[in-house]
């Protein structure tokens, strides 16, 4: 791997920084890779825009931001439409199928669909892990990183009395990924 850049895309209040900073921090600190993490978001606390960007590779990060994205999460309508419908041949492009619609513009990548809200309210009576189930199942597919890289960071940088919940959020989403997509090499 020499770069791959990872752009999460959601609203304020979907956890899409945690998911960044979670997805950073197994990178550099587990797997021995350098990373750097980028935010922002909309003035609004929750509801705005809300972005993290997650470049990682084996050798020195000249550009810490994303020039063109290998992974691509939306986790609403809003980012998908910014960031999904345009991605760059080869990539891959998650989208959660609960809050995302009209898929058929997309042009570039490969798409995939995780219900990642649904298993959320289903599964754990809380959306708010919809944004770590996203993250299991983007582990499950691209190999980005490690299963265990992500939850040893989940207990480092999460909000400390969310950890277990974020844990099981992000194995069911990789759990639902194995079973239900197609993933990339071991």
């Amino acid at each position: 791997m020499n770069r791959t850049e990872v752009r999460i895309a959601g609203f304020g209040g979907q956890g899409v920084i945690l998911a960044g900073i979670v997805l950073g921090h197994a990178a550099a600190v587990y797997e021995g890779k350098k990373a750097v993490q980028t935010q922002s978001y909309g003035a609004e606390a929750r509801g705005g825009a809300a972005r993290s960007e997650v470049v990682i590779s084996n050798q020195k990060i000249d550009y810490p931001k994303v020039i063109s994205a290998d992974i691509t999460i939306a986790i609403s309508q809003e980012s998908f439409e910014k960031y999904g419908t345009n991605v760059k041949p080869g990539s891959k492009l998650f989208v959660d199928a609960d809050l995302v619609a009209n898929i058929s513009t997309v042009k570039g990548g490969t798409i995939y669909c995780i219900p990642a809200t649904k298993l959320a309210a289903n599964e754990f009576k809380k959306t708010l892990v919809a944004n770590m189930v996203m993250l299991g199942a983007v582990a499950a597919v691209t190999k980005v990183v490690k299963l265990d890289s992500l939850k040893m960071s989940i207990v480092e940088v999460a909000p400390k009395g969310s950890v277990g919940l974020n844990t099981r959020a992000l194995e069911r989403g990789f759990q639902w990924a194995g079973a239900n997509l197609a993933t990339g090499p071991s």
